[in-house]
């Protein structure tokens, strides 16, 4: 399987401290990959700095074989890559609608194409069809979630970066959540990389779990591996 995604003796720190050492990963096209591990073990940093919002110290960040060294944030996106950060952010001003739609621009340009879009995104999302007038801030927590994430898809990325989606939602709507990423995953070929503590929810949509410790890869393992194995789970994963 080809990595569509890789990452090569990464390094990454804020002032003087040190946060991610010489990490490498590969993320392989139309896979998800749940990067795991402690608060502090690196995970928003690397997604953070996969997306552009960083710059690393050392390393080389690869999509597609082509390095993303020097590439701007907005330029990344065009390329194909998509994060949806820890928070539900969402513009809080605009409507349901009108939040797809500028997600829709990214990948089209013509007004009848966008309409396809965001229409198939109020099929993965049922709820957001029914608040589609709403304005983000009228939203609910879940409802927000889901809305940061159908508007990350809609542009129809590559590479979707996920950081921390399940955080203070309830379990029923973390299972929807995850159930739309691993679907978009199978009909599209869409590649992702997780960051997620609920580990358990994690590792069942997962194709491979990372687990980070101190910004270095400590375990590399299929996800169904990971889950089962005792050692690894008290050792990494604390449960």
């Amino acid at each position: 399987m080809t990595a569509l995604l890789t990452i090569e003796s990464l390094a990454v720190g804020y002032g003087g401290a040190p946060v991610i050492a010489s990490l490498d990963l590969a993320v392989e096209e139309g896979t998800v990959v749940a990067l795991l591990g402690a608060n502090g073990a690196g995970k928003t940093t690397l997604l953070r700095t996969v997306s552009g919002l960083i710059t690393p110290r050392g390393g080389r960040i690869l999509l597609d074989g082509d390095d993303l060294a020097g590439v701007a944030v907005e330029d990344r996106a065009r390329c194909g890559l998509a994060q949806v950060p820890e928070g539900r952010s969402v513009v809080a001003e605009l409507t349901v609608e009108e939040n797809l739609q500028l997600g829709a621009l990214w990948r089209h340009r013509r007004r009848a194409e966008r309409r396809v879009a965001v229409d198939e995104m109020y099929e993965l999302f049922e709820p957001l069809a029914r608040r589609r007038s709403s304005a983000g801030h009228q939203l609910s927590g879940g409802e927000r979630q889901m809305l940061a994430l159908a508007r990350a898809l809609v542009a129809e990325p590559r590479v979707l970066l996920l950081d921390e989606p399940s955080l203070g939602l309830a379990p029923r709507v973390v299972a929807q959540l995850l159930a739309v990423i691993r679907g978009t995953v199978d009909r599209t070929g869409l590649t992702v990389l997780l960051a997620e503590q609920n580990v358990t929810s994690a590792l069942s949509v997962a194709d491979r779990g990372v687990v980070l410790g101190l910004g270095e890869v400590v375990a590399d393992a299929p996800a169904a591996e990971l889950a089962a194995d005792p050692a690894l789970r008290h050792a990494y994963l604390g449960f």
